[in-house]
């Protein structure tokens, strides 16, 4: 078996990385909201692990708390997230997705996978195996949950007041 290099690896991870952000910002570009990819990351960290404090959403976007502040004000006021009470601990703050933020992620997942799939289809299928292989092996080296292991809990009983259902 021919041995690749490190840069050889890194240069067609950043050809792929091309196409599946242009393929996520068509996405996202096609639903009526007005959300930037970093508000949606969030809204996608939300969806795969349920509420959060706001130092671990911090944390797993790799932005200063403050950061997260402002972008779940944003995404308050789109009432795409909910800031409230911690079940865990009353006094601190919990975020998580509202109704229509789990919405606006399906939506945009559900175009995503449309798109994909049709690229998809140009993979000979003597390669799929071997594509499928790498992509885990990236998605697992980024520390990245699979859709399957995403927070699967009924948003709908938020607790938000102003929930949009």
């Amino acid at each position: 078996m021919v041995q690749v290099s490190d840069d050889q690896v890194v240069e067609a991870v950043l050809r792929a990385s091309r196409v599946l952000v242009a393929v996520a910002a068509r996405s996202l570009a096609a639903v009526e909201h007005d959300v930037t990819l970093p508000q949606y990351r969030a809204l996608v960290v939300l969806a795969s692990r349920g509420p959060v404090r706001p130092s671990e959403l911090a944390e797993a976007l790799a932005v200063h708390p403050s950061t997260v502040t402002r972008l779940c004000d944003r995404l308050a006021a789109k009432r795409l997230v909910h800031r409230g009470e911690s079940p865990a601990n009353r006094r601190e703050v919990s975020i998580r997705l509202t109704p229509k933020g789990r919405r606006l992620v399906d939506a945009v997942t559900a175009r995503r996978r449309t798109e994909i799939a049709s690229i998809v289809a140009n993979i000979p299928a003597r390669e799929r195996t071997a594509t499928v292989h790498a992509l885990h092996e990236l998605g697992e080296a980024a520390d990245e949950p699979a859709d399957t292991a995403w927070f699967t809990s009924d948003t709908t009983r938020s607790g938000d007041p102003n929930g949009d259902t």
